[in-house]
């Protein structure tokens, strides 16, 4: 996919959200020249698994990308650094807010020399307000967020999505921002200042939740793998495992009483509505695990596909990446890491216009492009003092 050929983009970011949001500009045709400190880059460089000294997490979210190394505390460096951002198109980065202006690398400055730039600014809690100077990861904005009141089983402990939604969520906020402030800059010739906070965006992404409490007045709270307002729409207990089915309206409720050998149940009084079941969905797991109890994990799944009800196994992500549809889609590719070792990655998912994602670039090594981009600026610096 090639839609943003064209479009250079500056990346000063480490670890995930700004990295993520980085590489989707990348999946989409952007040449994406990533900013490093010299004396160890982007930290999660250093996260495991690592294969040939090389970082298969770090591989995962720096494909499609280039590496420079510049030290932003050295004048030198950082002129180099104002010269990269001001050729580009758009700028991404993760840092506390008044980290860039102190090094004379902020919107500002730069937009001063280049009017057209976009500046996605990913931060924890966003460029202004009273918690703009504090930090944080995934797990503190799931937590201030409220995503982790609502994750876990009904009394247990704080539980954080597996997934690091906050992270992605954000990235992909900023991804989209970014595009749409490059359309308006393409347009007018005035770029922008995007402010992404992981906050807001995790509140955003939360909006089934925030209507809860809007509506009702009440906070929503920890339901484990079933729904507030629709049952049956859980995972349940099989004779040898687990299943996740969606019974979603009246019709697959229907089909869910045919899958489960109990017509009786589809004219209840009790059951006759996505709300009544929903009050009762207690009674209801009882009554479907009843039902599957001496049936295995295929024999359900194929009782309920039979019906035409939504349901899954309980994937392993060994499983999920073997699915025959991920297969089909070439979803998942060959990925060459810097030493030469072959791994895979998954690619974007995305098909536009009959076209999926493909890995231009392999990550790169720390510094790999500092010959290949910085010694013509070096020069020019040079003529110039000369």
């Amino acid at each position: 996919m090639k839609l943003l050929d064209g479009v250079k983009v500056v990346e000063f970011c480490s670890v995930a959200a700004g990295p993520f949001c980085a590489m989707l500009l990348a999946d989409l045709g952007a040449d994406v020249i990533k900013v490093e400190h010299p004396g160890g880059g982007d930290s999660m460089r250093e996260w495991p698994p690592i294969t040939d000294g090389y970082s298969e997490n770090f591989a995962s979210l720096n494909r499609n990308k280039r590496s420079v190394t510049l030290n932003l505390k050295d004048p030198l460096d950082a002129e180099l650094a104002r010269q990269l951002a001001c050729d580009a198109d758009i700028i991404v980065e993760n840092n506390r807010p008044g980290v860039m202006r102190r090094l004379g690398l902020d919107y500002e400055t730069l937009s001063a020399q280049s009017p057209g730039l976009v500046y996605c600014s990913i931060s924890a809690f966003g460029q202004q307000g009273p918690r703009s100077t504090e930090g944080g990861f995934d797990l503190t904005l799931q937590a201030m967020s409220g995503v982790m009141s609502v994750t876990g089983e009904p009394g247990g402990a704080p539980v954080k999505s597996g997934v690091p939604l906050t992270d992605f969520a954000t990235g992909l906020y900023g991804a989209m921002a970014a595009i749409a402030a490059l359309r308006q800059a393409e347009q007018t010739g005035q770029g922008s200042h995007v402010d992404v906070p992981m906050f807001g965006a995790s509140l955003a992404i939360a909006a089934l939740q925030t209507s809860e409490y809007f509506g009702s007045g009440k906070d929503p709270v920890k339901l484990g793998s079933a729904h507030p307002r629709n049952a049956p729409y859980q995972a349940f207990k099989v004779q040898d495992g687990y299943i996740a089915f969606a019974a979603g309206n009246d019709k697959l409720w229907k089909s869910t009483c045919t899958a489960i050998g109990r017509e009786d149940l589809a004219d209840a009084e009790r059951f006759s509505s996505t709300r009544l079941r929903c009050a009762n969905q207690a009674e209801l797991v009882e009554i479907i695990e009843a039902a599957f109890a001496d049936t295995s994990v295929d024999e359900a799944l194929r009782r309920l596909r039979e019906a035409a009800v939504p349901c899954s196994p309980i994937n392993t992500y060994s499983q999920a990446l073997a699915d025959e549809q991920v297969a089909h889609m070439g979803w998942v590719q060959p990925l060459e890491l810097p030493g030469g070792h072959m791994t895979k990655t998954f690619v974007s998912p995305l098909t536009i216009g009959g076209v999926g994602g493909t890995v231009r670039r392999s990550p790169p090594r720390l510094g790999e492009h500092n010959a290949e981009l910085l010694n013509p600026l070096r020069e020019k610096q040079a003529q110039v003092a000369g």
